[in-house]
């Protein structure tokens, strides 16, 4: 079994396909203007690559390829973008690959600036470092001492040639001709670090940012602050000004709201608040338009346009994913194309696995929310729900009433969500009497037909509500349905058993209708969680053991057992057929058992532990999220597009760790090739020419090379033409001629030899076969392997020609003749090659009938063969008929 698998490290089944929900992290957004296309472009950081939005539609453009850290700091001109991982940047043409890096650093690098032809980089240790962008050479380096001037911003002024001007965390600034190597000007600042220094509309003017939140409109030429600004909400993060003749300024916070401040007025115009849940990581107004763009950690990314007579901005397109890490994960529907996601940030949302355009946020659960609307506190934390820890979905009814019933962490109530209209459903399913706040739901599940919501709590109790109108109908047990708190609960697929499972270590099989408890049996150990498969009536049991428990609820018996990880087992997951059980743990791997052989057929190690793993109803994906982070990973099934082998693997197999996939689809097509190799050293079964020696085992030749060997005197009178055939005149291609001046035709030469013979010679015909010579080779070492194989590569023409020449009066002799049947007996002891055996020695006897009898020697061996193929026949004969006395009891008996 060790050797099956070979050196097998990564996963045979599943290859990283791409990551879903990730469209932004803390580092801020790049805009760029495309002179091509006239369209502005902006790019945002997701870990180890970005992503390239058109702001017209904010749809994606491009992904880039991935870069071995995770990006720290971005910036871009008109045709590159800059990114920097580590004391390392990279130069991306066309959004995508990388044209060119740069390698100098010694720390981490956190500001870039594009400069014309070149671009300015600068690390945490104050060391700027200039370089031309397409001979990666070093152009200058300038050290800053980081306890006098750290660095922490950089701009190039508007209209100041070969000028940067450079701000520091000890909140002084300096202005550098960076082609003279020469510091021109040192303003000394207003002793508070500078946090954002963004170019004003106006020439000479720059607006500083400090870590007190203050922002100063400065003009650099005759050193004079212009005007001061001041946000309570901590340091400026960003700094933009509107270009479309509004003289307006955006200045972002830690908190996420942006201060908009009118120039002409010096006064707070507006304040958008919570337009982040996180820091405002960028904010970037378009060039002559009325659209702010903004990026925060909280992995959104959002436009707002100015249209109002205010001056407010209102949300006009976004892209937005969970801004904390997932909780629960389910594939919505039969057709595999949505993935329910419930996050600790406490939204629902859907992502669609097809295009981004379809994925939709079912929002915040409320409280109250008609409470919440009439007062106008959508963004208040105190009327907002806890997060999801577990929902049920069902489609069936989803047009009707609401289809997702969810629990909440530290909730009694669970709440309904209505997918079709995208928001919370209008009931809270509780107890009534139930008053104590220590109790909490903690499993759900929702039925086939969309009717019936079945609800465990920590109490032990099991409740039953209608989902149409919510109300109470019934509970399990008399009292309670476990001891212990509820860790699961499941419903057949066809409302007849309910399964419930307690921490007590208790199964239960109730009957739906009437809540009477049917079955109870106890486990090895305390269930974790449960998960069952309707189609097939099969249940799967994680333990608090770290092993897997597999039920039929037909017969109610434990079917398999599995064994093997070393953690918390936190999720389970059935492919569709209901084959393969898929388990995800907290000792970070992704195990796959193989439910008819009962074995572990796969099992790959990723770096961050999975907390949730669900399989596509369609097979094709799997789908996995993980601890502290914040994107769905799919991976493709290689099964479905390969030939996979489904060796169990030994049980001191240890995986390699596996990458999660990025956000390019592209890129994992060649991920996806890569995977396919373990497929090559899968041993190709090659079926043996005798499976046993006591089976009675056929050729491989066709009928055609046998079946008509008795009839060709028949076949060949059919084929025999009417008439013969006519010879055509024979004419040359090119006809001779005679050399000369005129041209004349050679005559045909005749060939009058007089003394050629017209007797053919017989020598030659005299010859013995190839196939008699094998077997009088066979006559003294008792070996006919190599005249049977010469027998099975002629046709039938063939064969009968050579078995007719074994005579002796066509050449051969009766010692060849003896050596053939003993070769047919040789075929009829192995078993070998039946029917061929049986067509030669009818052919045979047809042939020489009547030489035969006259030969002692040739009837002793027909003897032999006589009683041979009798054994065999009998034997035949009655598995024949044991077959066809079976098969006909079969169409017969009233079963």
């Amino acid at each position: 079994m060790e050797g099956g698998t070979g050196g097998r490290t990564s996963s045979a089944l599943f290859a990283g396909f791409r990551a879903l929900g990730l469209f932004s992290n803390d580092i801020p957004h790049v805009v760029r203007f495309s002179a091509l296309k006239r369209r502005f472009y902006v790019t945002t950081c997701v870990g180890k690559s970005f992503h390239t939005y058109d702001v017209q539609k904010l749809s994606l453009v491009a992904v880039s390829n991935s870069v071995p850290q995770d990006i720290c700091c971005m910036a871009a001109d008109g045709r590159l973008v800059f990114a920097a991982y580590g004391n390392v940047f990279s130069a991306f043409a066309r959004n995508k690959e990388v044209v060119h890096t740069f390698k100098g650093h010694k720390a981490e690098i956190h500001l870039l600036q594009p400069f014309g032809d070149h671009i300015i980089s600068v690390d945490t240790d104050s060391i700027l470092i200039i370089w031309h962008i397409y001979s990666e050479e070093e152009y200058l380096q300038l050290t800053f001492d980081k306890s006098v001037f750290k660095i922490s911003a950089i701009l190039h002024p508007s209209t100041y040639l070969n000028k940067i001007l450079l701000g520091s965390e000890q909140g002084s600034l300096q202005l550098w001709n960076v082609k003279s190597n020469k510091l021109l000007y040192t303003f000394l600042g207003w002793k508070i670090g500078v946090t954002a220094l963004q170019q004003a509309p106006a020439v000479d003017v720059v607006a500083v940012g400090l870590m007190s939140g203050q922002v100063i409109i400065h003009n650099i030429k005759f050193n004079e602050t212009l005007m001061k600004f001041r946000q309570d909400w901590g340091p400026i993060t960003s700094i933009s000004f509107r270009t479309d003749g509004h003289p307006i300024m955006a200045a972002g916070s830690p908190c996420g709201h942006i201060g908009l401040w009118d120039l002409e007025d010096k006064k707070l115009i507006n304040q958008m608040r919570n337009a982040h849940s996180t820091a405002i990581a960028g904010l970037t107004f378009l060039h002559r338009e009325p659209l702010l763009v903004t990026n925060g950690a909280d992995n959104a990314l959002r436009i707002w346009i100015f249209d109002g007579p205010t001056g407010e901005g209102r949300l006009l397109r976004f892209r937005m994913g969970h801004s904390a890490p997932l909780t629960k994960i389910r594939y919505y529907g039969q057709n595999g194309q949505q993935i329910l996601s419930a996050s600790q940030d406490g939204t629902l949302q859907s992502f669609s696995t097809i295009h981004e355009k379809f994925n939709k946020s079912l929002g915040h659960g409320l409280i109250n929310k008609k409470r919440v609307k009439r007062k106008g506190l959508q963004n208040a934390l105190s009327v907002r729900l806890p997060p999801i820890t577990k929902f049920a979905a069902e489609e069936a009814r989803e047009s009707d009433w609401d289809s997702i019933i969810a629990c909440h962490q530290g909730k009694l109530s669970c709440s309904t969500w209505n997918y079709q209209r995208s928001t919370i459903g209008a009931y809270f399913l509780k107890p009534k009497e139930l008053k104590t706040d220590d109790i909490t739901a903690t499993a759900v599940d929702i039925t086939s037909c969309g009717n019936f919501a079945v609800i465990g709590l920590s109490s032990g109790t099991v409740d039953v509500y209608n989902m149409q109108s919510g109300i109470h109908r019934g509970s399990f047990g008399e009292d309670q349905a476990h001891k212990g708190s509820v860790r699961g609960v499941a419903v057949d697929g066809l409302n007849q058993l309910t399964i419930t499972t307690g921490s007590e270590g208790l199964l239960k099989f109730w009957n739906f209708k009437n809540k009477i408890l049917i079955h109870s049996m106890s486990l090895d150990s305390s269930p974790n969680t449960m998960l069952l498969h309707r189609d097939s009536g099969i249940l799967g049991l994680a333990l608090d053991d770290f092993s897997i428990s597999v039920l039929d609820i037909e017969t109610r018996k434990i079917v398999r057992e599995f064994s093997g990880h070393h953690g918390q087992i936190n999720d389970l997951a059935f492919s569709p057929d209901g084959r393969w059980l898929i388990s995800a743990s907290m000792d970070c791997t992704v195990r796959t058992w193989d439910l008819p052989s009962g074995c572990l057929i796969d099992s790959f190690l990723l770096d961050s532990a999975p907390l949730n793993v669900t399989m596509s109803p369609t097979g094709d994906f799997l789908a996995t999220s993980h601890v502290d982070h914040l994107g769905i990973y799919l991976w493709s099934n290689v099964s479905l597009y390969s030939v996979v082998s489904l060796r169990p693997l030994p049980t001191d197999y240890v995986p390699s760790v596996v990458m999660l996939p990025g956000t390019c689809q592209t890129q994992d097509v060649e991920l996806s090739e890569e995977t396919i190799e373990p497929s090559d050293e899968m041993i190709e079964y090659d079926s043996p020419e005798q499976l046993n020696e006591h089976l009675v085992t056929l050729s491989l030749l066709p009928e055609s090379r046998w079946k008509n060997l008795l009839n060709l005197d028949v076949i060949k009178k059919k084929n025999k033409p009417k008439e013969p055939p006519k010879v055509p005149k024979s004419a040359p291609f090119f006809i001779p001629t005679i050399p000369g001046l005129v041209p004349r035709y050679a005559a045909p030469e005749q060939n009058n030899d007089p003394h050629q013979s017209k007797v053919v010679n017989l020598g030659i015909l005299a010859q013995k076969s190839d196939f008699c010579l094998k077997l009088e080779e066979g006559l003294v070492n008792n070996k006919y392997e190599a005249a049977l194989n010469l027998l099975k590569e002629l046709g039938p023409s063939g064969i009968e020609t050579e078995l007719r020449s074994l005579s002796p009066d066509c050449g051969g002799s009766i010692e060849v003749m003896q050596s053939f049947l003993k070769m047919i007996g040789m075929m009829l002891d192995r078993k070998r090659d039946f029917e061929l055996a049986q067509a030669y020695l009818a052919l045979f006897l047809k042939l020489h009938l009547k030489l035969l009898p006259s030969e002692p020697v040739l009837l002793e061996e027909l003897t032999k063969l006589s009683s041979q193929v009798e054994e065999n026949w009998i034997h035949l004969q009655s598995l024949f008929n044991q077959s066809m006395c079976i098969l006909n009891y079969i169409k017969s008996a009233l079963l």
